[in-house]
């Protein structure tokens, strides 16, 4: 009888301390942080080398990136690798960043926005990003270079967010938060319907903005990454049969050049569309068409 107590009590403190256990596994955060959507950046002038304010929105992206970063070790993050994911992809400095992270730069990526990520990941974060081309109120909206008038895949209208929601799913990896003005937050749901979102200002058209105080935006973005962090479940990934992709141009001659690829199709003067069996693969050539393709 003894005996038996004694099993009884091993296996009641193993249920007991089971979970606990399972919460202090090691957690691998992926960071892919853009510019348009980051708190208080508001203005051309900012997000690119020329302006004359980029030297200033640089250290506001660094400051949004590291409240997330802050937020993922507070949720139990053991690692985390940050992706420059805007422009040159040159815009976050190493030594602006919380020493804990690993930072990928440069634009000449195969996956851009989420170079890097694979199925080793536990959570994802996007912060900093911004409507998708063709809204009619997001600050800065556009997807891609800017050259894009649309982007589907698989029937759905994407921007860049939804688009690495896509590319998250392949991998089962969860992403678990996104930061940027109102309708970027609210399009991410579209891929992500429960995704945590902090609303970093509220888009009146697409270039006016209200702004919120930094020091609220930045304590509400480091609370949400370390909630979502820490509640974030991977699932099984998600692959489709086939990965169809639509792209309409804002320049013709995009689609022109393009047709000599023999796999993508002329839909219309302005259009494209082509297919793949993955969606990382598919994802590499919306880049090459969206970026490396110069009609100057």
């Amino acid at each position: 009888m003894r005996n038996a107590r004694t099993l009884l009590f091993g296996v009641t403190l193993f249920v007991a301390v089971a979970p606990a256990v399972a919460h202090a596994q090691a957690r691998k955060v992926y960071i892919s942080v853009d510019m348009e959507g980051i708190s208080g950046v508001n203005g051309d002038n900012q997000t690119s080398a020329a302006g004359a304010e980029y030297g200033r929105a640089r250290k506001l992206m660094a400051e949004d990136a590291n409240a997330a970063i802050r937020g993922a070790f507070d949720g139990g993050a053991t690692e985390v690798v940050v992706n420059d994911s805007h422009g040159s992809q040159r815009n976050l400095l190493p030594e602006d960043l919380d020493p804990r992270v690993r930072l990928i730069s440069h634009s000449f990526k195969r996956h851009g926005m989420m170079e890097g990520l694979d199925s080793t990941y536990d959570a994802v974060i996007f912060v900093g990003y911004h409507a998708k081309a063709g809204s009619p109120r997001g600050v800065f909206a556009h997807t891609g270079s800017g050259v894009l008038r649309d982007l589907q895949i698989n029937g759905l209208s994407v921007g860049e967010g939804g688009m690495n929601a896509l590319f998250a799913r392949w991998y089962g990896v969860p992403v678990v938060m996104v930061t940027g003005d109102d309708v970027a937050v609210e399009e991410q749901r579209a891929t992500v319907p429960n995704v945590r979102g902090v609303v970093v200002k509220r888009a009146i058209n697409s270039r006016a903005v209200e702004l919120r105080p930094l020091a609220e935006t930045r304590r509400e973005i480091q609370e949400a990454a370390k909630s979502a962090v820490a509640s974030a479940r991977k699932t099984p990934p998600e692959r489709l049969a086939r990965y169809t992709v639509r792209m309409e141009m804002r320049d013709p001659t995009i689609p022109e050049v393009a047709a000599a690829f023999r796999e993508i199709r002329l839909v219309n003067p302005s259009t494209v569309e082509f297919s793949r069996e993955s969606m990382p693969d598919a994802y590499r050539l919306i880049r090459v068409l969206y970026r490396f393709i110069n009609t100057d």
